[in-house]
């Protein structure tokens, strides 16, 4: 029998290095876990919670000119010059206090180089060997740099990755992209006092979204004055005079002081050295299983370096799951694809959704029906001043929902009720049978199962068969 230095070597710890390291070391496993940046991966230090701290900000500023009885035009807010330090100082806090904690017991190989392959059982970083049973790739994405003319001639273009390291709130901003990182920033900084702009080639904001949700929030941000620029096709960029000049096929020119890129992400394999470990791989990331193995079974790919749901939460279940399944024997394993993802854009109105899109019942000729409960129709939306936004449900006649999606306050809490119903197969009734906490947001859910039932009660058969019942 072969003797390794460890049982789990994790390349990677964001969301899904994490689970997987800190939980197989609970398990009594011995772990080795290496991190060529900080613990939390790009996540916590670069990604969706400073991201999280930086839209509260705006939304407090926001509110503050919402809500103020002075008339804002005469008194107008200053813009607010450098949130980053403050955020940066609750990351410390988080790493240092809070996650530091939970890798007591893991063997830690941080900020000593990027790991590469020196063949499928051994990791080297540094001048250092490491030989493992298991090893669990979790190098997560970047961010994508799409093929622009002039693109490479910009200095100090802000990503994910350097976006918070700002010394200030820039004066304007053009975005390249109108996903969840480009909406989210759009009006984080829009509240803070930049003039932002976004420019994409899809043809409406939130593109991984059906079209409703995105013209939703569009219609906000115009509100807000942020420019969004759809179907567009960027031309040429070009720094001049100390600004970004982006033009576009459709006659568009566009300046603000710094550039965004929010056009994507793809995997961060480089190297690695898979070649050595003999691990199949392409530009779109790491092939997998159900049990989330690669070609090499005792290697993992888990989290978004296997481009399968690009979410910190799906990589997160994933680790958990991969990590289950090297204790069970093959009956008992569990296929990560059977799970439903739902997800969160944490602009205001935030958008969330799960399961089937229209345009996923539609293309195959699935029948289904529309159950929506609009925020503008509730009591305490309106005694709240927060009725931008639906619940929007797809299901069929008789109650199996296919899909969710859910625009506005409280968006991000009640998408995971709909998320359990898709998974456990529980329908329409159920939720109306569920006794909702009121006046929570949440009791529009069981306002749409309300609908349902309503609309049961039209059909001409229902009707024939109260009546004998109440005869």
């Amino acid at each position: 029998m072969t003797n390794y230095d460890y049982d789990i070597l994790t390349i990677g710890v964001g969301p899904a290095g994490m689970v997987v390291s800190a939980m197989g070391a609970e398990m009594g496993l011995k772990v080795c876990a290496i991190e060529k940046n900080k613990l939390g991966g790009e996540c916590m230090n670069v990604g969706c919670i400073p991201s999280k701290a930086l839209l509260r900000m705006a939304k407090i500023r926001h509110a503050v000119t919402k809500f103020s009885d002075f008339d804002m035009e005469e008194m107008p807010l200053p813009a607010v010059k450098n949130p980053f330090p403050h955020i940066q100082e609750k990351l410390d806090y988080i790493n240092n206090k809070k996650y530091a904690v939970k890798f007591e017991k893991v063997d830690k190989v941080l900020r000593q180089g990027s790991a590469s392959f020196v063949d499928s059982h051994t990791v080297a970083v540094g001048d250092r060997k490491i030989t493992a049973k298991r090893i669990f790739i979790c190098t997560g994405t970047k961010p994508s740099k799409p093929p622009i003319p002039g693109l490479d001639t910009i200095d100090n273009i802000l990503t994910n990755e350097n976006l918070f390291n700002l010394e200030s709130i820039p004066e304007s901003m053009l975005i390249i992209g109108g996903g969840a990182i480009g909406s989210e920033m759009a009006q984080a900084f829009s509240r803070l006092g930049c003039k932002t702009t976004i420019v994409q080639m899809d043809p409406h904001l939130l593109p991984f979204a059906d079209r409703f949700a995105g013209e939703e929030l569009e219609a906000t941000f115009k509100k807000e004055g942020i420019e969004v620029y759809n179907s567009r096709s960027i031309s040429q960029v070009e720094a001049k005079n100390g600004r970004v000049i982006l033009k576009t096929k459709e006659g568009e020119t566009l300046k603000a002081e710094r550039l965004l890129l929010a056009a994507g992400r793809v995997p961060t394999l480089d190297g690695l050295n898979l070649e050595k470990a003999g691990v199949n791989y392409s530009p779109k990331g790491i092939p997998v299983n159900g049990n989330l193995e690669t070609n090499v079974s005792h290697i993992y790919a888990v989290g978004d370096c296997n481009s399968n749901y690009l979410f910190s939460h799906a990589a997160m279940h994933q680790g958990m799951i991969a990590l289950m399944n090297i204790m069970r024997p093959w009956p008992f394993k569990k296929d990560f694809r059977k799970y439903v993802v739902p997800w969160t854009v944490f602009t205001e109105p935030q958008v969330s959704s799960v399961g089937m899109k229209e345009s996923e019942l539609i293309a195959p000729g699935i029948k289904y029906d529309v159950i929506e409960a609009k925020h503008a129709d509730y009591g305490a939306a309106i005694a709240e001043q927060v009725t931008t936004g639906s619940v929007r449900v797809l299901a069929s006649k008789m109650g199996k929902i296919y899909g969710v999606s859910v625009v506005g306050e409280g968006s991000a809490e009640m998408i995971n009720e709909w998320a359990l119903a898709i998974q456990k197969k529980i329908r329409l009734a159920d939720i109306m049978l569920l006794q909702h906490s009121f006046p929570s947001m949440s009791f529009m859910n069981k306002s749409i199962g309300e609908s349902w039932m309503m609309n049961m009660l039209k059909n001409s058969t229902m009707k024939k068969m109260m009546g004998f019942m109440m005869r």
